[in-house]
């Protein structure tokens, strides 16, 4: 499955808002040394309940915008 993610980091709250065929998901974590991405691998697996290695971000990395893939 590939989705669509808009990453907000730095928020006061972690939490997923699906929109339509978008997600928004609100990060604790900071936007450096990849910090805010292994944030966002882990919320993901639990949300999806899959295992984090099954989850990768094919574009984006250093955007806010990002297309995720995860495998099954």
């Amino acid at each position: 499955m590939i989705i669509n993610v808009r990453v907000f980091p730095n928020s006061k709250d972690v939490k997923i808002i699906k929109n339509g065929d978008k997600i928004k998901v609100y990060l604790k974590s900071k936007p450096e040394k990849g910090k805010a991405n292994k944030e966002l691998i882990d919320i993901l697996s639990k949300h999806f309940n899959v295992e984090k290695n099954r989850i990768r971000i094919i574009k984006g990395e250093r955007s806010r915008n990002k297309v995720v893939e995860i495998g099954e």
